[in-house]
């Protein structure tokens, strides 16, 4: 008799509009769903994803956006390996993601999103979309010890 294990892996797959309202109730949403799993909106952790969803959300907006086309947010949170998972994906083509600063640094107004994402994930990068466009991940280290 195989006894069913129960996943220790909780998810939230949802769809926003590639517009800067959309790309702010993702950061929303991800906050609050956060919050119903014990990471209150002060906490560090609670912080860091609120940046990283904001600017992963915020860039499939403005260099992803495809006409007619939404984004999607996915969060996977394995309590048990201390991690979380954030997925934004776009339609559009996957282009080469760069962590170096730009060129107009510190004077630019922008461009310098993806270094904060690396400075506060674990790890990240991009992968294709089938059959079309590009998720940006990002993997963030939720260990109890630094909630708030």
């Amino acid at each position: 008799m195989t006894v069913p294990t129960e996943s220790a892996t909780q998810s939230l797959t949802e769809q926003f509009p590639s517009s800067p309202r959309g790309a702010q109730a993702a950061r929303r949403h991800a906050v609050r769903w956060m919050e119903v799993r014990g990471y209150p909106p002060a906490s560090d952790v609670s912080c860091a994803v609120a940046l990283i969803v904001g600017e992963l959300a915020a860039n499939a907006v403005q260099h992803g956006r495809v006409r007619g086309r939404d984004f999607g947010l996915r969060l996977a949170l394995d309590q048990a390996a201390g991690v979380l998972r954030i997925e934004v994906a776009d339609a559009a083509c996957a282009k080469r993601l760069s962590t170096a600063a730009p060129s107009s640094y510190p004077e630019g107004e922008s461009g310098r999103g993806l270094l904060l994402v690396d400075a506060l994930a674990e790890r990240w990068g991009s992968a294709p979309r089938r059959p079309v466009g590009k998720t940006v991940w990002a993997e963030l280290s939720v260990e109890t010890s630094t909630l708030n």
